[in-house]
């Protein structure tokens, strides 16, 4: 996608903008949703499944079907994570799979590659004990962008073997 075609503010609507084809931060869209990266790279690999269907704010919003969809693509996605951070780290643990919404106001899972080198005060603990500053105001090398084109091109690959 070429860069005029991203409007500045595609956070504001991030469902929108993926059916829009405005979403930079789009991997690929799966059968239940949209397989996008993390903003934010402090556990490199985060990535997230975003609904595809606008409106939808809880799982149960969908019909059961489309649950199983759902849940079907972010076990994908899953699974594509911990295989790339599994052939990039040593310390890759295991993945963490989250479906919250407090914070945005759609359907969204949270796919969190897990680390030895967090260390003991987190590698036990929830992702969003880690200091709030790691989201409001990243290392510059965490921030998603051209810095992270290798695990985004891997990550790819991994979802198209997988579906």
């Amino acid at each position: 996608m070429s860069s005029e075609t991203v409007t500045d503010d595609w956070r504001s609507d991030r469902v929108g903008a993926a059916l829009r084809g405005e979403n930079p931060a789009v991997l690929r869209r799966l059968p239940g949703g949209f397989a996008v990266m993390g903003d934010v790279q402090f556990l490199p690999g985060y990535c997230v499944l975003i609904t595809d269907t606008p409106g939808t704010d809880r799982l149960t919003d969908l019909s059961r079907a489309e649950r199983l969809t759902f849940l079907a693509s972010m076990e994908v996605l899953g699974e594509a994570v911990q295989a790339v951070c599994e052939r990039r780290d040593p310390q890759f643990r295991r993945v963490n799979l989250e479906i919250q919404g407090n914070h945005d106001a759609f359907l969204h899972a949270h796919v969190w590659p897990r680390y030895e080198w967090e260390g003991p005060d987190h590698v036990w603990r929830p992702v969003a004990l880690h200091p709030i500053e790691r989201w409001r105001a990243p290392e510059p090398d965490t921030v998603l962008g051209p810095q992270h084109d290798d695990r985004r091109a891997e990550l790819l690959a991994e979802i198209d073997r997988l579906a």
